[in-house]
């Protein structure tokens, strides 16, 4: 990759850092220091401390090996990684799309993964080039509340910057799950139909949260009737309880209903080859796919592994055609957001 490219993507997820790009659940969690040569492998973490942190204790518990964690939120951890370069501490870039790990491997600054890693999860939920792995499933969804009628919701996320919708729908530009959503409706549609969407919902007064729990608890209560986010946050509460009254809407064969994955791949300079593998076989074992599935409401990637029944199984969702090794320009995203006054 270009040098002058590498350097603004890094300048543009610095960016977004500071204007607030989130995690799913728009905190900035950071764990410890990064690990020492005395150390076992380093990770990365862009999914949350309380959503994940238990799954590696239960890898310590279970491999006799430490981690370091540090955890953060992904575009700046991967704008951490471009700026340490071959200096990198980092072992393992454990990711919550798979737009981060496509700018590294752009970058490259990611190794290839072994088929045996790989061939765990279907083609489209891996990187084209075997640099990173899907660990789990989150689609993209416009949840609604009670005061919505299932028949008056459109057929396009892009219809939602239609008058009918004006001052109703939630959304959160710095979030790093709608980034990447606005990195394939680029990707899909082109750059002029992406900058109308986000500059006719501006238009259209759309709501901005700084998370997808905060749009999810405003069609609760009324305050929005509808809003962009990912499956789980729905699944999660109606977990809790079977009553909450806000329901999940897939447009068919739309961008508002892709499938993106949490991801991790391995850090081309790392000298912990063996135990990052073993690390990401781990989270493509039964154990952790089960806990993706049960705890977190997500879509596990590996045959076998059950989804939650409560939710719309993996294989209906009318997805559109879309390569997620190639949602890899955030930074041209963060320049559409900024540029436009999203962010």
């Amino acid at each position: 990759m270009n040098p002058n490219r590498i350097t603004f993507m890094f300048a543009s997820l610095l960016a977004a850092l500071v204007v607030g790009c989130g995690g799913d659940d728009g905190t900035t969690d950071q764990g410890g220091d990064a690990g020492t040569d005395e150390q076992g492998i380093t990770v990365y973490s862009g999914r949350a401390e309380p959503e994940v942190s238990p799954l590696f204790d239960l890898y310590e518990e279970q491999s006799g090996e430490d981690i370091e964690v540090r955890y953060g939120e992904t575009a700046a951890l991967a704008a951490q990684i471009v700026e340490e370069g071959e200096n990198t501490p980092a072992d393992v870039f454990f990711a919550q799309d798979a737009g981060a790990l496509g700018a590294l491997q752009g970058a490259d600054r990611l190794a290839k993964l072994p088929a045996s890693l790989l061939d765990r999860v279907a083609h489209r939920f891996r990187s084209r080039e075997g640099e990173w792995v899907g660990t789990s499933g989150r689609a993209r969804v416009i949840a609604y509340g009670e005061s919505v009628d299932p028949d008056d919701l459109p057929a396009s996320v892009l219809d939602l910057t239609e008058e009918q919708w004006k001052g109703k729908v939630g959304w959160s530009p710095i979030n790093g799950s709608f980034q990447a959503f606005i990195t394939a409706l680029r990707l899909t549609e082109g750059e002029e139909v992406a900058r109308d969407f986000v500059e006719g919902m501006l238009a259209n007064d759309a709501q901005p949260y700084d998370s997808n729990s905060a749009i999810r608890d405003a069609i609760a209560a009324g305050e929005i009737d509808v809003g962009l986010i990912n499956h789980y946050y729905v699944a999660q509460a109606k977990a809790e309880d079977p009553s909450y009254p806000v329901d999940v809407y897939f447009p068919p064969d739309d961008i508002g209903s892709m499938v993106n994955v949490a991801g991790a791949g391995i850090l081309d300079a790392s000298d912990r080859v063996a135990q990052s593998e073993d690390f990401i076989a781990f989270l493509l074992s039964r154990e952790a796919q089960e806990f993706f599935a049960t705890t977190l409401e997500e879509y596990p990637l590996v045959k076998g592994v059950e989804a939650d029944q409560t939710l719309v199984p993996l294989n209906e969702i009318p997805q559109p055609k879309i390569d997620l090794s190639q949602i890899d320009d955030l930074e041209g995203t963060l320049e559409l957001l900024r540029s436009s006054g999203a962010l």
